[in-house]
């Protein structure tokens, strides 16, 4: 007959320490997640290009991200004509702000259309407004 293996009860005891250590750290992070949802639904930001996401923007995206704004609706070939650059390139930025959640991405036909709702569109507004005051 062949023995299994049994575990001592000090191997045991430190790989039940082990995963509980791990469990507590997977529910700290849920918890931590779930407040800043909460803080995002609260301010009405969701993903929102909000002034302070703009600011923390690589100099590339925020250039892409303002051009969209400005727009409002537009494709990838209206941004780039606007920023100056080509077409592949800024498609590859706005996809890219698409998956960060800070542009919606919809298709009609075979054209492919970036938007930002209105709420991240009064952000230029407000950003003008700041600006605006600070110069004048």
């Amino acid at each position: 007959m062949r023995r299994s293996h049994i575990p001592k009860s000090g191997e045991l005891s430190g790989t039940l320490k082990r995963i509980e250590e791990k469990i507590d750290l997977l529910v700290d992070k849920t918890k931590m997640k779930r407040q800043a949802e909460k803080r995002e639904e609260a301010m009405g930001l969701g993903g929102a290009l909000d002034i302070a996401t703009l600011l923390s923007l690589p100099d590339h995206l925020r250039k892409s991200a303002m051009a969209i704004m400005k727009r409002g609706r537009a494709m990838a070939e209206d941004v780039a004509k606007e920023t100056g650059r080509v077409r592949a390139i800024e498609s590859a930025y706005l996809n890219q702000l698409a998956r960060m959640g800070h542009v919606k991405k919809g298709r009609e036909g075979r054209r492919v259309y970036f938007t930002v709702e209105a709420n991240q569109a009064n952000v230029e507004y407000s950003l003008k407004e700041k600006v605006a005051t600070v110069v004048g």
